[in-house]
């Protein structure tokens, strides 16, 4: 019997393209993932077609219609019984190594942040009136009118460490009215293929402007045909990808380049007693856990502040129980062989520091790699192997923590607190000022909100060039 067959590929100008398989799962779950296989000529012709419906279809499209197409899309990753979710819910653990559980967290947590309503609030905290995306508008607090123009044609490659994030990319890209082209990531070629189909199938005009493809990365002649008609290119990945894409990237097009980041939590006294303290334990469990420890967003260690009622030692354990509860809710996925080694290889490590003396103390799942937590009083900011590794760290004060992370600025992201509402404005201020840009309570660094500023970037309006028209 024949594997069923997913298409990981919307190509709206290219009607039947040469393919080629991957193969998953074994058996009854076996099944196979469709790609396309393009030549530059190819690719080229899907560009161009992609601009000239952008200039029919989507151009002149009210900013309301198009946040209707894409929330009836969201709506169907909502539903299990909808065939885009379910074709989701099968094939991205095997395509992804993520557990079943942590799938569908990540479709229900990032559909609903592709409904209408987040999507308005994202438009209004970018825009204040969104119908400046569709004509000039009264300039608030100035003469004349303005109007935002979105560019011509986007270009985006993803990285395939978080499932969403590519379609999260596509929908910024389509609310400011660009034809969209998107290049899929090895690791995660299908979820922005199945949204792209959702639109196709919602309105079939929106869906000519769009298409999502892959191609071995680094194949110049390719990239040359994606690129040259670009007036946006958005890269998402490692900091030799994103150097090489900016560097094929047309002087004339606006590049934003998403490189590798680190993200870290802080526990203050204040959240070190009582109940407080195993809150803060279950949402830095949650928030190290979730994703696998691999998006941007997730904490490599925590600094946990002495003085409080319960020591940061003590946290610890309440800490490495509620990352055994969590992967009993959430089960981490699977690892290649060179990732649970460098797991063992650590914990072998830490057993043998810990008999030698000086205060480490390993928390490990009793069988397998599953979370590994240690209390290390070493200040130093030490980046995690990932896959639910975590360090705890001691401060006399939170007031040492911009220090000790500083030399880490250019790669900061965001900062999960557990603290009082002064302290963390207070904390959030010193740690703005060394690079971080992000900072949220523990237990939510995962899942930051649409109109979040990525790395200090508006989602928007980094997208968009200002018109005016003065009286």
């Amino acid at each position: 019997m024949r594997p069923d067959v997913i298409d990981a590929f919307h190509l709206p100008a290219i009607g039947h393209p040469r393919t080629s398989t991957w193969a998953y799962g074994r058996g009854d779950d076996a099944f196979e993932v469709r790609l396309p296989r393009l030549s530059p000529v190819d690719l080229k012709r899907q560009v161009e077609a992609l601009a000239a419906a952008r200039d029919r279809h989507l151009a002149d499209r009210p900013v309301a219609e198009i946040v209707g197409v894409i929330d009836r899309v969201a709506a169907r990753f909502q539903d299990p019984a909808d065939p885009l979710r379910r074709a989701a819910e099968r094939a991205l653990p095997a395509v992804t190594a993520y557990s079943p559980a942590m799938i569908r967290l990540v479709l229900d947590r990032m559909a609903a942040d592709w409904r209408a309503p987040r999507l308005r609030e994202l438009l209004r905290a970018e825009f204040g009136d969104p119908r400046v995306l569709d004509g000039f508008m009264a300039a608030p607090r100035a003469h004349g009118q303005q109007a935002a123009f979105g560019p011509r044609l986007a270009v985006h490659v993803f990285s395939g460490n978080v499932p969403g994030v590519a379609v999260t990319s596509i929908i910024r890209s389509l609310l400011v009215k660009a034809a969209t082209l998107g290049k899929a990531a090895v690791g995660e070629p299908l979820l922005a293929a199945l949204f792209a189909r959702g639109v196709a199938e919602a309105d079939a005009r929106i869906g000519e402007c769009l298409a999502v493809t892959y191609w071995a990365g680094g194949d110049e002649m390719m990239e040359r045909a994606a690129l040259e008609g670009a007036d946006a290119v958005t890269v998402y990945g490692g900091a030799e990808a994103v150097a090489s894409i900016r560097a094929r990237t047309p002087a004339t097009a606006r590049f934003l380049g998403y490189g590798p980041k680190v993200s870290f939590g802080v526990v203050g006294r204040t959240a070190l007693s009582g109940d407080a303290a195993r809150q803060a334990a279950r949402g830095a469990a949650l928030d190290a856990s979730t994703f696998d420890q691999q998006g941007c967003v997730s904490p490599h260690l925590f600094y946990a502040e002495e003085g409080g009622d319960v020591a940061p030692e003590v946290w610890t354990g309440l800490l490495a129980e509620e990352m055994a509860a969590v992967e009993g809710e959430l089960p981490r996925g699977t690892l290649a062989p060179g990732e649970s080694s460098a797991i063992r290889q650590l914990r072998a490590e830490a057993e043998f520091a810990e008999a030698g003396g000086g205060g480490l103390r390993l928390h490990a799942s009793g069988e397998g790699t599953a979370w590994t937590v240690l209390y290390d009083p070493r200040p130093d900011f030490t980046a995690s192997c990932l896959n639910r590794v975590v360090r705890v760290k001691p401060v006399a004060s939170l007031a040492e923590v911009p220090a000790l992370v500083e030399r880490y600025a250019p790669v900061l992201q965001t900062v999960g607190i557990a603290a009082g509402a002064d302290e963390m404005r207070t904390l959030a201020t010193a740690l703005a000022r060394v690079g971080a840009s992000r900072f949220t309570p523990l237990g939510r660094m995962a899942w930051p909100p649409p109109w979040w500023h990525h790395d200090g970037r508006p989602p928007l309006r980094d997208l968009v060039r200002w018109a005016d028209l003065e009286e």
